[in-house]
């Protein structure tokens, strides 16, 4: 690797003021388990990076938010989140997932600040938190603004994210009463991998009917996204086998599947058919179990 600058600022204020928004070669480090990889394979050669192992207060931990949800600091470990007792009180679809995300390694390193801004597709926590219907805080010298992270991902490995911003936290609201969530993910290579296809689903019951729904697919599409047409044919029908498999339908075929070395266009396109009318029926499940 060529030689860059190596700095460590003690506050945001100090990590913010050394990224540059012109210099694509500047560029913030979290733990660093994707962006080592691409600086090992040359993919990424930066001139300065500005790590922030030193930031401390609001970018680490879980803590309640004044709307009675979860804010996360951008620089909690993954095994910070999947250890902690109120991620798994309050959202257990995302504390299970993280049972199985990657290995004991990257999660003891890796944070979900980066997690999200590193924008890889592949990834298994942006699905849900699309479901759960979160935000990010992003901090720069211009000042901060909240970024829903439906608008997050706006390309293959792209986010919306400036050059000279940070990410700093991210904001779950409080998950309504009757809920029923679920993610499923099928790794082709090996347990640990990073998924073929990952499907999150989020859905409230009323009575017998769905009121409302939220569906989001990884892995098999450019960038996570939710997926209106299955959302659609969900609201206002019975949570039926007949009703998940109709939705899964829609959303298989409302997706422009990426072919990879995971498989190919129409196998990924199968998979996200027989995920989605999976992690449907689960969710109804696992919810009726709780209550």
């Amino acid at each position: 690797m060529k030689n860059f600058e190596l700095v460590e600022p003690a506050t945001i204020d100090e990590a913010v003021a050394l990224l540059d928004p012109d210099d694509a070669g500047v560029r913030a480090i979290a733990g660093g388990t994707a962006l080592m990889l691409m600086m090992k394979a040359r993919l990424f050669e930066p001139v300065r990076l500005v790590s922030l192992r030193r930031v401390n207060g609001a970018l680490r931990g879980v803590r309640e938010n004044a709307g009675g949800g979860l804010t996360v600091g951008a620089m909690t470990t993954l095994t910070e989140l999947e250890r902690s007792p109120k991620i798994a009180a309050a959202l257990p679809v995302m504390s299970r997932a993280l049972h199985t995300l990657s290995n004991v390694r990257i999660r003891n390193v890796a944070t979900l600040g980066g997690h999200l801004a590193h924008g890889d597709p592949h990834m298994d926590l942006p699905p849900i938190l699309l479901t759960l219907g979160a935000r990010v805080r992003a901090v720069s010298r211009r000042g901060e603004r909240w970024i829903d992270i439906a608008d997050l991902f706006v390309g293959y490995y792209q986010v919306a994210v400036a050059r000279d911003e940070l990410i700093t936290e991210i904001d779950v609201p409080a998950q309504p009463a009757g809920v029923h969530t679920w993610y499923a993910k099928f790794a082709a290579l090996s347990a640990d991998d990073w998924p073929s296809v990952g499907v999150a689903v989020w859905y409230r019951t009323d009575g017998e009917r769905i009121a409302e729904a939220r569906v989001a697919v990884s892995a098999a599409t450019e960038m996570p996204l939710r997926l209106a047409g299955a959302e659609r044919a969900l609201v206002g029908n019975a949570p039926t086998p007949q009703t998940f498999a109709a939705a899964a339908d829609v959303a298989a075929e409302a997706i422009e599947p990426v072919a990879d070395i995971r498989g190919t266009a129409a196998y990924k396109r199968e998979m996200v058919r027989v995920h989605t009318r999976r992690a449907l029926a689960q969710a109804l499940h696992t919810g009726r179990a709780a209550r």
